[in-house]
């Protein structure tokens, strides 16, 4: 089982936390302003992003290596919208950005197992309240 922590002392805007991964890969400060006015610091929509990215890239490769395409690199970036919406805030969309070196694979067959993966790895499958987005894009290096 995999954990996170996260500690907040004080009021919203004035107060600060820390957030730390149960391995102890990661700890970082955060707050109101690493969160809503691009301050010093990370936040969880940050870590969210990491998450999806990280989980999305593994995911491709099984998938790609599953149809016989072994990927030599995988690299995708996540974008996290948080808005502001009646009552707080919303996590709106995650859009993630692909780009993978798979030697011997055309961009159709490419393209449907960065689709699967979009559905089925196991963070998107988590966050199916939110919608997310992918640009997938085939590199050779």
């Amino acid at each position: 089982m995999a954990t996170g922590s996260a500690v907040w002392e004080g009021s919203l805007k004035e107060g600060k936390g820390t957030m730390k991964l149960g391995s102890g890969a990661f700890e970082g400060a955060y707050s109101f302003k690493s969160r809503f006015e691009n301050g010093a610091g990370t936040n969880p929509e940050e870590l969210l992003g990491a998450a999806e990215a990280g989980c999305f890239s593994m995911a491709l490769s099984l998938n790609l290596e599953k149809a016989g395409y072994p990927p030599k690199r995988i690299s995708t970036t996540a974008k996290v919208t948080l808005v502001a919406s009646s009552g707080g805030f919303k996590i709106t969309t995650i859009e993630l950005q692909t780009k993978a070196d798979v030697p011997g694979i055309d961009d159709k067959q490419f393209q449907e197992q960065a689709e699967l993966t979009r559905k089925t790895c196991p963070v998107s499958v988590a966050l199916s309240g939110t919608e997310i987005k992918l640009n997938a894009e085939l590199v050779t290096s």
